[in-house]
């Protein structure tokens, strides 16, 4: 078991062997003489030896006291020595950074942010895991995660919000010639369904009325996926109807490769979070790289 008094009165014990005295020691250190005696009576009787044969004139080490002296100058050294490489570490973050994100986010709008972050600081390396499942930051390791999701739950990380993008229903016009289009999100129980099997309930898309109370519909599912780049690629292939977030299908909306439906009921955010473990004593590997981040808008 640690002893929480360890080092007590260490720091004292040091400046009264440099300065030989206790009021000099009482001066460097801004204590009293009393206050100097009492800590160096109470280490000695904590250490159970005498360290200092003192008379009125003169202070002298012990042998005991000369050994201790001697560990205890070089413990100061080495915490000066750990306080300086915090210090420098503080301007030139070194050593890896783990990081998980979707796989999506990661290809096609991060890419810039860690090519920035190592040019920033050559001593850094990235360790980037892109998997669209959702990691345990703490239990597996990781300095920090970048999640999509309507609604965080877990309350052991903190989380800075990124940005938000809608969430849209989508399909390919071909779909839609073949099997029509649904005018209400009742109806989608009578659609193909594309659904991101990576959500607890998969099948389960949020709506809201006009009064913008929210509502659920439970659809039929022609197909679960854990990718959403390939539940993209088959929409427009006319496989049916999905419902992604905005940022996944801004170019295939732009060249009308998928047309949005339901847009008047369709008021689902999906927020992008950068999560990690801990707001205190926050890493400044870890800071630096949520800076970059926060600078970053997709809109």
């Amino acid at each position: 078991m640690t002893n929480n008094k360890l080092f007590d009165g260490i720091i004292i014990f040091v400046q009264v062997v440099k300065s030989g005295a206790f009021s000099s020691a009482a001066e460097v250190l801004g204590h009293s003489n009393s206050h100097i005696s009492k800590e160096i009576n109470k280490l000695e009787a904590r250490l159970g030896v005498r360290l200092l044969n003192r008379t009125t004139r003169s202070l002298a080490l012990t042998p005991e006291g000369e050994a201790y002296y001697q560990e205890c100058t070089q413990l100061i050294i080495d915490a000066e020595h750990a306080l300086r490489f915090i210090s420098q570490d503080s301007l030139n973050p070194k050593g890896i950074l783990k990081i998980s994100c979707p796989v999506w986010l990661g290809t096609q709008y991060l890419q810039q942010v860690f090519s920035d972050y190592l040019a920033l600081y050559p001593d850094m390396q990235l360790d980037i895991d892109l998997n669209d499942k959702t990691v345990d930051v703490v239990a597996d390791g990781y300095d920090l995660a970048i999640r999509a999701s309507v609604e965080l739950t877990e309350s052991s990380i903190i989380c800075k919000r990124l940005f938000s993008s809608k969430i849209y229903t989508v399909a390919a016009p071909s779909y839609l010639r073949q099997f029509g289009t649904p005018e209400h999100p009742s109806e989608l129980i009578h659609h193909h369904c594309l659904c991101y099997s990576n959500l607890k309930k998969s099948n389960r898309w949020q709506y809201s009325n006009a009064d913008g109370k929210t509502f659920n519909v439970d659809v039929q599912q022609k197909l679960r996926c854990n990718n959403t780049p390939m539940m993209v690629a088959m929409t427009v292939n006319g496989a049916g109807i999905c419902h992604v977030p905005a940022f996944y299908i801004e170019a295939q909306l732009q060249s009308g490769e998928l047309t949005v439906l339901l847009p008047e009921f369709d008021s689902t955010l999906v927020n992008v979070y950068v999560v990690y473990p801990s707001r205190k004593h926050l890493s400044v590997k870890v800071r630096r790289f949520i800076e970059l981040l926060e600078g970053k808008v997709i809109g």
